[in-house]
């Protein structure tokens, strides 16, 4: 026990200082930030870990005190973290995200994307072409709650005022702008997370979603309210419709990878699906955000059709270009 006890000190002797010397940097970097070490003392850092882990390989395999294999252990996790770990901070790596991460995933899904486009524009079509020959269809597309009255039963009178009525107070906006985001984003979110289910609820959400766009322009198309309500649907319609999609499309991909995981086991290919999807719908959150404060608030504040035009081209333009403007990659 004597010598078990000499030994453990020698050990401790001989290289204590760097291990005070490494915990010294530690709490220098963790107190006032890595930016704050010179070059030397970041060239030091990871010999000093090095020496460290070393130390408790050496502890380990000798069977020294348990108090200080617990230092070195606590010591090594420390270090660990500091030499290997990511220190982007939060606004950088909020800045990464939307300079590279976001468009870069979007792009990737370009096929998809285009399938999940076509699936909607097919459904919209569809319904369209059905509400017109019948209009008993649009009840089958739009469930009442949805219509809030504004369904073939209603007047012409009612359905051009629900283009153009101011609603009463700004907290009815709140109310409103609250209430679509928190939709949109459950239809963009199932249509996501249901993805691998062979992609077949997916495209069913989509064909839905389709189908209501095409039922209510139908309906007021048969009024000869076509254009206006199209400029009414369209100023938030383009972004929220984008956003959709494009969750549409990470469902897709992923039931895809899948179905057909190719080289890959289907573990590993739905894994590799539902990352990629991950950073398009961490997005697509933000789109449904901004979709709701057109949709609660700019679609009834602005009531001019030419500038509720102007508004959904500009917004088209932006998002077609954040996503698909050429541009260098990112450096690795």
């Amino acid at each position: 026990m004597a010598e078990l006890q000499l030994k453990s000190h020698r050990f401790r002797t001989e290289r204590e200082d760097d291990w005070r010397r490494l915990e010294r940097l530690l709490a220098k970097a963790q107190s006032a930030g890595a930016a704050k070490l010179s070059p030397a003392e970041l060239v030091e850092m990871p010999v000093l870990y090095r020496q460290a882990l070393s130390s408790l390989s050496t502890a380990r395999s000798i069977s020294l005190d348990q108090s200080l294999i617990l230092y070195l252990e606590s010591l090594c996790a420390r270090a660990y973290f500091f030499v290997y770990g990511t220190r982007t901070r939060p606004l950088e790596r909020l800045a990464r995200f939307f300079a590279g991460e976001w468009p870069a995933a979007v792009r990737s899904l370009w096929r998809e994307t285009l399938a999940a486009a076509a699936v909607g524009v097919i459904a919209a079509l569809a319904a369209f072409i059905l509400v017109r020959q019948d209009a008993d269809w649009f009840y089958s597309f739009v469930p009442a709650g949805l219509a809030s009255g504004r369904d073939p039963a209603a007047s012409t009178a009612f359905l051009r005022d629900t283009l153009y009525a101011h609603p009463s107070g700004a907290q009815g906006l709140h109310m409103l702008a609250t209430f679509l985001f928190t939709n949109n984003a459950q239809v963009a979110l199932f249509a996501f997370a249901l993805g691998f289910a062979l992609c077949l609820p997916t495209l069913a959400l989509l064909v839905l979603n389709g189908a209501q766009l095409g039922a209510f322009l139908a309906l007021f198309g048969s009024r000869g309210l076509a254009m206006p309500a199209a400029g009414w649907l369209m100023i938030h319609g383009v972004t929220e419709l984008f956003a959709i999609t494009l969750a549409g499309a990470a469902g897709l991909s992923m039931g895809w990878a899948v179905t057909f995981p190719g080289e890959r086991t289907r573990v590993e290919a739905a894994g590799h699906a539902g990352r990629r999807g991950a950073v398009v719908m961490g997005g697509v959150v933000v789109m449904l955000f901004a979709a709701a404060l057109l949709e609660g608030f700019a679609r009834q504040l602005v009531r001019v059709d030419l500038a509720r035009y102007a508004i959904a081209g500009l917004t088209a333009l932006l998002w077609g270009g954040y996503f698909y403007w050429p541009r260098r990659s990112a450096p690795p």
